[in-house]
C-alpha cells in the first residue's frame, strides 16, 4: 500500500513505533529528530534536554507489560530493567526494522503549519527544519513527548536556598553535590520517591523531608513473589465501578494505609490518582531516614512552612512536580494544551484536522510500549485507507463519554489529564473503533486518506 507523505516528529518511543507501522503499511514518511540519538526520555544525557532519567533509574513497569508485543524484551533481562538496557532495547528495535534511515538526526521541526491555498487552509504541512530548510508533507504525526517540560507549584513567598527540578537530576552530584544538605522533596509520583529513596541514604548524610498536596497509594512491584503488574489486567466485560471497588478493598492487604508508616492520608481513594511504585520508601519513612509532610503553604527564606503548622529549614527544595504538554512547534493560538487538556479523538485525533495525529499523549495504567504501538496500527490504517473518522460532531461526543470513562473518577490536576487504562482503550480500538471505521471507509481506496 501507499498513503501521503508523512512527517513524524521526534524518533522517541512514540516516533519509532510510528515509524515502524508506517513501514509495515508502506506509508512514505520521515522521522525529524532534534537529537543526534533515538530514545528520547529513555536517552540517558540526551543533548536535546528532553530526558528525565537519572543515573539509578530502573522502569516501575515489568518487562513484561512494557514490551512490544512484536518485539518482546530478551529473556535475560531483569524484571525491572535499567534504563540503559531500555536504550539497548530501542536499539535493537530500530536496528531490526531498519527505522534509522528514515530518521533526519539533529534535524527538527522549528515550526509547523499547514499549507494555505488562497484564502483558505487546504491539507498538507508546511515544515520549518533545524538544518534552515522548508519542507512540505501530507500528514503530520507529532511524537514529541510530554515528559520534558519541567512544571513548577506556585508556592507563595520566597525561597532563599537552591531549586531545581527532578528533570534536571542525575545522582547525588549531579549538577549539584546533594551530601550534607537539608534537602526538600515536593512531589509523590515514582519519580519523587525515587529521589527520596537514593538521597536519604545515611551515607550521604543529608536531612531529606517529603511534601505532597494529595498524598498517594503506594503500591508494591511485587506480589507473591512476581511483578505485580503481571497480575493486573482490567476487563471491558465487568463495570468499571466494580472492579475499582474490589481494588480498593485488596489494597490496604497488599501494601498498607499511606499514613500507618508516616505519610499524609491520602485526599482520594485507590485508583483516583495514578499510584506511586516504590518497594524502599515505606521503609526510608519507617526508619526514619525520610520525614513526611503536608503541602507547602509559605516559603519564608531558608524556612519552609506546611499544612500542618510545622516549618523546616531547607538548603535545596527538589520540585518532582510534573511535565507540561507543550508543543513548540505550533503557534499558540493554533493548538497548545492549557492545563495540559487537548481534547483528541481517542487521544490520537483532533477533531477538525484531518491531517494531523498525535501519537504517545497518554498516562496509561500500567504500560505505555504496547498503547502506543495499537495508537500507530490505527494512524496507519486511516493513512492506507483501511479506517475512516467519525464526524466532527462524532468525534466531540465520543471525546466527552470517553473522558467521563477514563477521568471521571480521578483528581481534577494536570497529572491526571491524560489518564487512560490501556487494556480498555487497546480492546475499545482493536474490537469496535478501527472496524467501525473500517467500514466507514468502504470501499478501500488505495493511495490516500
Amino acid at each position: 500500500m501507499t498513503g501521503p507523505t508523512t512527517a513524524v516528529i521526534g524518533a522517541g518511543i512514540s516516533g519509532l513505533t510510528m515509524g515502524k507501522m508506517l513501514g509495515d503499511y508502506g506509508v512514505p514518511y520521515t522521522c525529524f529528530e532534534i537529537s543526534d540519538r533515538i530514545g528520547g526520555n529513555w536517552a540517558f544525557g540526551n543533548p536535546n534536554g528532553h530526558s528525565s532519567a537519572y543515573r539509578s533509574l530502573h522502569i516501575d513497569t515489568s518487562k513484561y507489560q512494557l514490551s512490544f508485543r512484536d518485539f518482546p524484551m530478551p529473556e535475560d533481562y531483569p524484571d525491572f530493567p535499567h534504563h540503559t538496557q531500555i536504550k539497548a532495547y530501542l536499539e535493537a528495535y530500530a536496528e531490526a526494522f531498519d527505522l534509522k534511515s528514515r530518521i533526519e538526526f539533529e534535524n527538527g521541526v522549528r515550526h509547523a503549519e499547514r499549507v494555505s491555498t488562497g484564502s483558505t487552509t487546504g491539507k498538507g504541512w508546511e515544515l520549518s527544519l533545524q538544518d534552515g530548510s522548508t519542507r512540505r508533507f501530507d500528514f503530520l504525526v507529532v511524537a514529541n513527548g510530554h515528559h520534558w517540560d519541567p512544571r513548577y507549584p506556585d508556592f507563595p513567598g520566597e525561597f532563599t536556598g537552591t531549586t531545581m527540578h527532578s528533570h534536571h537530576y542525575v545522582d547525588p552530584r549531579t549538577p549539584l553535590d546533594l551530601t550534607g544538605k537539608r534537602i526538600l522533596v515536593v512531589g509523590l509520583g515514582n519519580s519523587a520517591a525515587d529521589i527520596t529513596v537514593e538521597l536519604s541514604s545515611k551515607t550521604l548524610d543529608n536531612e531529606v523531608t517529603l511534601s505532597t498536596r494529595s498524598g498517594a497509594w503506594i503500591v508494591p512491584k511485587y506480589f507473591a513473589g512476581k511483578p505485580a503488574d503481571k497480575l493486573f489486567r482490567t476487563s471491558p466485560h465487568i463495570p468499571l465501578a466494580w472492579q475499582r471497588k474490589a481494588a480498593q478493598a485488596i489494597q490496604p492487604f497488599t501494601a498498607g494505609r499511606p499514613e500507618e508508616y508516616g505519610l499524609p492520608k491520602p485526599n482520594h481513594n485507590f485508583f483516583e490518582a495514578h499510584p506511586t511504585q516504590s518497594v524502599e520508601l515505606p521503609l526510608r519513612l519507617g526508619s526514619g531516614d525520610v520525614v513526611a509532610k503536608p503541602n507547602v503553604t509559605l516559603l519564608d527564606g531558608s524556612t519552609v512552612h506546611f499544612e500542618d503548622g510545622t516549618s523546616r529549614e531547607i538548603d535545596v527544595i527538589i520540585y518532582a512536580t510534573g511535565y507540561n504538554i507543550t508543543f513548540p512547534f505550533f503557534d499558540p493560538g493554533f493548538l497548545s494544551a492549557p492545563g495540559n487538556r487537548i481534547r483528541l479523538f481517542k487521544r490520537i485525533f483532533k477533531p477538525g484536522i484531518d491531517d494531523l495525529a498525535f501519537v504517545g499523549f497518554a498516562q496509561a495504567v500500567p504500560t505505555l510500549f504496547p498503547f502506543v504501538e495499537c495508537q500507530t496500527r490505527m494512524v496507519a490504517a486511516y493513512l492506507t485507507g483501511h479506517y475512516a473518522l467519525p464526524t466532527v460532531d462524532e468525534m466531540e461526543a465520543v471525546i466527552t463519554a470517553d473522558e467521563q470513562k477514563y477521568l471521571g473518577h480521578v483528581l481534577d490536576t494536570p497529572r491526571h489529564t491524560q489518564q487512560v487504562d490501556y487494556f480498555l482503550y487497546e480492546h475499545d480500538l482493536r474490537a469496535r473503533e478501527i472496524p467501525a471505521g473500517r467500514s466507514r471507509a468502504t470501499p478501500i481506496t488505495k493511495g490516500g486518506s
